[in-house]
């Protein structure tokens, strides 16, 4: 489906299409023609806006919006990796007839000028599960919502970013440049802010053609039941998980409670100190040198200074408190040692066939049964059904193995109606243990 990239041709946007050869004609209005080249997005139609930074400016582009008609086009910037929290540093919004806004929501804390306005209308978002909780933080919830990457997905594609589709659907392809920034920057570089208002220029017209796409496969209901789960979802708290510690990576390399102590001491004194700070604790203390200083369980300055990850200089002015956190842990009483926590779950699929080879073997014809399902209806396997769902229900089946019972399960893990309806025939026969 993507458009091949032999050079690029460099713009600004404009109202018209990109450019085509005389002789050639188009697929269709919305989709270019495969030989077309792709054109370069430099910079938005309008321009680059500046970022609304007080109230005043505020209420002259929530006006806008209000005059405006149709679906808005949302997007957010975070710093991931440079901060401690997941707040957003900068929306996009764009809407016909209102253009596009760049808000800093730095010092608004709340935005529900804007709620008021933009709620009741359908949101367009790429990848909506990523933005929605930062959204939610500043009092921006949407009724409805339609998801770009998630359409791309249900349609079969297979590069949904939001680049690959403007590019494979539309005929224009974004630079990512700035993707991975830290928008806690400030001021933010123009570059930037170009970057993030291209990345709504298009959203509104790719919405239009991701539209006509489920249309045609015959897909606009599941996609509907999808965004309204979103919606469902957008004003959950977050999780909290109860040992986050656990989830260091290179954990599982850690033998014994009492190393296990170390690691939680170590994640706990960078947490704090990351918290504080208001940085990502991976720049605090790279969960590498928490593993690290957990086996080696070094006992004075040069020997954790010799530990790979504590190089930095950063880290070693911290050495004082790693000392210390290592030292707690040892001292620790052993009624107070990590413990392995009760499963919620089934265990790794890789353990299945030593504890319950008859569990394998559903697993193995589910896995198999949602795998030609998925390929049938063009649809990735974990957007048909969640591999979690497959793998609870494969280890603890209903008694009754009927596709009431089965359908009734599935719905109790979160699986849409359509999803129900596409799998439970398949699934409850996969779950019988076969004659031999």
């Amino acid at each position: 489906m993507g458009v091949p990239v032999p050079q690029r041709t460099v713009v600004r946007v404009t109202d018209e299409p990109p450019a085509r050869r005389r002789d050639e004609e188009p697929d269709s209005p919305d989709k270019p023609d495969d030989k077309t080249e792709p054109v370069l997005l430099t910079a938005p139609r309008d321009g680059t806006p500046e970022p609304i930074t007080d109230r005043a400016e505020l209420a002259r582009a929530v006006e806008r919006f209000a005059q405006g008609s149709g679906p808005v086009a949302v997007d957010a910037e975070r710093a991931s990796g440079y901060r401690y929290t997941h707040r957003a540093y900068l929306v996009q919004l764009r809407r016909a007839g209102a253009g596009t806004v760049l808000i800093d929501p730095l010092p608004f804390g709340q935005l529900p000028e804007l709620d008021e306005v933009i709620s009741p209308t359908e949101w367009i978002l790429h990848a909506a599960s990523q933005d929605l909780p930062c959204l939610t933080e500043l009092g921006l919830r949407p009724t409805r919502l339609f998801d770009t990457e998630l359409a791309a997905r249900l349609c079969g594609f297979e590069r949904v970013g939001l680049a690959a589709l403007t590019e494979s659907l539309l005929g224009y392809t974004l630079e990512k440049h700035h993707s991975a920034a830290d928008w806690s920057t400030r001021p933010l570089p123009t570059s930037w802010l170009t970057y993030a208002a291209l990345d709504v220029e298009l959203l509104l017209q790719l919405r239009d053609t991701l539209a006509e796409e489920l249309h045609e496969q015959g897909k606009t209901e599941w996609a509907a039941q999808e965004f309204a789960a979103l919606v469902a979802s957008a004003g959950d708290p977050p999780r909290v998980r109860a040992d986050p510690w656990r989830r260091t990576s290179g954990i599982h390399r850690v033998r014994g409670a009492r190393a296990l102590a170390r690691v939680r001491a170590l994640w706990q004194a960078r947490d704090e100190i990351a918290a504080r700070r208001d940085a990502s604790p991976g720049r605090v203390l790279a969960d590498a040198a928490i593993i690290a200083a957990a086996e080696a369980d070094p006992k004075d300055e040069r020997s954790l200074l010799a530990l790979a990850g504590f190089g930095g200089r950063s880290v070693r002015r911290l050495a004082p408190t790693w000392l210390a956190a290592l030292a707690d842990a040892r001292a620790l009483p052993d009624k107070e040692l990590p413990t392995t926590p009760p499963s919620e779950g089934p265990p790794p699929p890789h353990r299945w066939a030593e504890r319950d080879p008859v569990a394998a073997g559903r697993l193995a014809r589910c896995r198999e049964l949602v795998t030609s399902l998925a390929t049938a209806h063009r649809v990735p396997p974990e957007n048909l059904i969640t591999p979690d769902s497959v793998r609870r229900l494969a280890w603890s089946p209903p008694e009754e193995l009927t596709e009431e019972a089965v359908a009734a399960v599935l719905s109790g893990y979160g699986a849409r109606p359509w999803q129900v309806a596409l799998v439970t025939p398949g699934l409850t026969a996969a779950l019988e243990v076969p004659a031999q």
